[in-house]
Parts: structure tokens; sequence; C-alpha cells
């Protein structure tokens, strides 16, 4: 949620009135540690410096600090000194993260002989704006960001910074899904001729961005340009990636914003990668179940709300999709939504969440069950039976269970 939600974006040309209106957004006498704690030199850069003069700080914004030197002897000192944790980020580079009271802070080393200097060895000139902690803060835009901010615009700093780190390719057009902007033609088509070069990148890194673009407010507007610039190419062999992707907005209009906020990131997730891909990039085992049950029922769907389905591959479907079947909806006609939506909304149903009448305890105490195949064949079956309105009550899935075993015994 945007900090303060009441602050719009600044629109101020004076640096030194612009300086000052950023810091009163930024809070900092609410931040963990005194600006005073630091050295001589040191300033704010990043995605705060960015989200401040956008409005769209959080309430305990990660802080980026560019250090003059010895950023991790620092930040080793002030967890000591106020009690937080130490992460070493990069020692050869210098880079660390204080973890503290909830707050994530990370120093760098500046790299060059001057803030300028590091600023303009970032990727892109949004991101390249520094603010100094000193009494009277100051802002330092040497690339032109302040002006891309007005203008909502992403522009490379240098086509070499994006070769340095690969990972800026994919994360350009992260930002443009999480903050609305439009991309400058020579950054595009930077982007569209290095975009082999992603794969040099760790796959958490291009999971942790792709992750974050799928749930980002303008993900839907990007989708195309991601595939289009053949990022995400190494990870989607089975796809194909020259087909518009699906209209997931209009798809979505029945559900409600929780409901979208299930269902959207996990069916644009599944669009844009493979299988495969999910495995290479290093997606959790639950993400890439998600992914791929989805998948799965996506390719049977027969056009008519999965009326073909046995009652056997229905229940199925809802016990593979309970927690995630919005996003299936999203495919389905509108009568079909609105219908599956309301038996999914209540968590009554019997087939929408389906369940055993019984539970195993019940069984082996009633029964003389013991704990094994059988027994999970027996719930099953009761599940199947509850599903579809043929048990009503424990006592009836009891009298069934007892036939079911006498069944069995018998067949023997």
């Amino acid at each position: 949620m945007p900090y303060p939600p009441e602050a719009p974006p600044i629109d101020e040309n004076d640096p030194t009135i612009l300086a000052q209106i950023l810091w009163d957004r930024l809070h900092p006498e609410q931040w963990p540690l005194n600006p005073k704690q630091l050295p001589v030199g040191s300033a704010l850069v990043g995605g705060a410096i960015r989200d401040g003069l956008l409005s769209k700080l959080k309430k305990q914004p990660d802080l980026d600090l560019v250090i003059p030197e010895e950023a991790l002897g620092l930040c080793q000192n002030l967890a000591k000194t106020l009690g937080g944790k130490c992460v070493v980020l990069d020692a050869e580079r210098n880079m660390a993260r204080l973890v503290l009271h909830g707050w994530t802070i990370d120093f760098a080393s500046q790299e060059g002989h001057s803030l300028e200097e590091d600023l303009w060895r970032r990727d892109f000139r949004l991101n390249a704006i520094a603010l100094t902690l000193e009494k009277q803060p100051q802002l330092i835009d040497p690339t032109g960001g302040l002006g891309d901010l007005k203008k909502l615009q992403l522009v490379a700093v240098r086509e070499q910074n994006l070769l340095d780190d690969p990972l800026r390719l994919l994360r350009g057009l992260r930002l443009m899904a999480e903050l609305g902007l439009t991309i400058e033609k020579q950054t595009l088509s930077w982007i569209h001729l290095h975009h082999q070069r992603l794969p040099q990148a760790a796959p958490e890194r291009i999971q942790a961005e792709l992750l974050r673009l799928v749930h980002a407010p303008w993900a839907d507007d990007l989708l195309l340009l991601v595939e289009s610039t053949g990022l995400v190419k190494f990870w989607q062999p089975d796809l194909n990636t020259a087909t518009k992707p699906p209209a997931f907005p209009d798809q979505a209009e029945a559900l409600n914003p929780e409901e979208q906020a299930l269902a959207l990131p996990l069916a644009r997730l599944t669009h844009l990668l493979s299988d495969d891909g999910l495995n290479q990039l290093r997606f959790s085992r639950k993400q890439r179940q998600r992914c791929q049950r989805l998948r799965l029922w996506h390719q049977r769907n027969d056009g008519n709300a999965f009326a073909s389905l046995s009652e056997t591959d229905r229940l199925q479907l809802h016990q593979d999709l309970e927690a995630d079947l919005p996003a299936l909806i999203l495919q389905l006609p509108a009568a079909d939504q609105r219908q599956w939506l309301e038996r999914w909304r209540n968590p009554e149903d019997p087939l929408f969440h389906p369940s055993a009448p019984v539970n195993g305890n019940t069984l082996k105490e009633s029964l003389g069950m013991t704990p094994g195949k059988e027994l999970g064949n027996l719930l099953q079956h009761l599940c199947h039976e509850r599903a579809f309105g043929r048990l009503n009550n424990e006592h009836e899935a009891l009298q069934l269970a007892r036939y079911w075993l006498n069944q069995k015994q018998t067949s023997l």
C-alpha cells in the first residue's frame, strides 16, 4: 500500500525542494537506524528513491545505501550495536544486508571515485538517482532519471550496464509491469538484441523477477512483450510463443479481487513457462505442482465446462485444483464461470471442496481397519459418493463402508 496514501507523485522542478519533499516522504525518523550513524558521503539510492518520487513507498521500504568504503564492516558493526543480523551478499564487492526490526537495509561500497560514477554504473536511469544523507539532503541525478520518472519511461543508463548483469534485461520489464512504465525504443532494442544472455544469471534470481512480474498490476500488458523479446524462450520450449497471451483481465471479470489475486499470477506463470522451465529455474516443488496440475486440466478442457468427464475424473479435477480452481475458471464461458464460482465460494460444497464424510480414525475404531492402502481406497470411495450427493451424513457413510468391506471380502 502506498505510504502516505494521499501523497501525489512529485511534480516539482526545483531540486532542493524536491529533495526535501522526498526526505519527508521517506520518514527517516522511523528508520531502525539513525542516518547520523552512517559515514559522511553515504547516500540512499535505488527503489526507495524511485518509489518515493512516484508515491509508491511501502510503510517499511527496503533501503539501499551506498557507503564511501567498507560497507561490509559497517553493516557488521551496526548489527552488533543495534541487535540486528548482518547477511553477507557479496564479500568481494563489499555488499551486505542488515535485517533489523522487520526492515531490510542493503549496504554497498561506492563503485568508482565518486557517487556520480557509481550511479552511471546502474541499470536504468530512474534507478540511478541518489539522495544524500546530509543535513540538507540533495538529489544527485547525473543520468536524467528524474525526467524519466515524470514521463513514466524506462531508459537504460548504457548498453554495457545491461550486459554487466544480464538479469537487468528481465528486471526492466518487471519494473514496467510494477510501475506502469513505457520503454524507450533504444532500450527495448538492446533487450531484444541481448536476450540470449539472460541464462547467464542465476536461476533463483530469474525466478524471483518472474514471480514479481506475474504478481504486478500491469503484468497482463507485459506478457506479450516478455515473450516477443525472447527473454523466456529458454524455459518454454513446448509452448507456442507466437500466439497472443490470453486476455486474463477480461476473463477475470467475474472474480472478486481476492480470487483474482489467487488466480491471475498462477495463470500467467503457467502460460509463460513450461513444466521443464519451472524446474530449470528452481521453482519450489509446490509451485511446480500447481502449474503442472493447472496445465493438465487446461489441456483436458472439453469446451463444455468439463461436462464430458467421468465422475472419477471430475472428482480428481477438484481434488487437484481445490485451492487454485479460480485459475481454471478463467477459461470457462461466462455463464459457467458464475456457476462454478458460486459453488467454489461455498466451503460446504461436497464436490468443489471434496472430503470424506468420516475420517480414518473413525473407520479404524468402528470397523477395526488398520492404516494402509485399503483404508485409503475406502476413504476415496466415500469421498466420491459424498461429492455426487449419494451420502449425507456419517451414519450413511459407516453403513456404506461396512457394505464396501463385505463386498471386498466376498470377492476374495
